[in-house]
């Protein structure tokens, strides 16, 4: 429930607060927005496998938004596209994670719905 409601609490600030990021930062906003997504889900993937830990969590965080920045400024200085790297790799983890977390929660359903109509 609490994360719910700082989940609420986020997006209503980001409404009442906009904040517009510079064009020349947007390449690395969306990078560590990404890694912040496939750290979440990631963390709830271990949670529902119940081996979630803190500081995996944060540890992965910043490596993870640290190499995603990393790549993103050196395919700027080059002239490549380097950012389409942790594009690809944190959009296929996102799907990957996004989908253990559902068969997780739909074993549980499909448990719990055996139990109530086969018993």
């Amino acid at each position: 429930m609490i994360i719910v409601i700082c989940a609420l609490v986020g997006i209503l600030a980001g409404i009442v607060f906009p904040y517009h990021i510079p064009l020349a930062f947007s390449q690395y906003a969306a990078m560590i927005i990404l890694a912040l997504l496939d750290s979440v889900l990631g963390a709830a993937t271990a949670a529902t496998k119940k081996s979630f830990d803190l500081h995996t969590f944060i540890t992965g965080f910043i490596c993870n938004s640290l190499l995603a920045a990393l790549l993103t400024f050196t395919g700027n200085r080059l002239g490549v596209d380097l950012y389409l790297v942790p594009l690809l790799v944190f959009g296929s983890r996102l799907f990957t994670n996004l989908s253990a977390i559902r068969r997780h929660y739909l074993t549980q359903i499909s448990g719990k719905l055996k139990k109530k109509f086969c018993n």
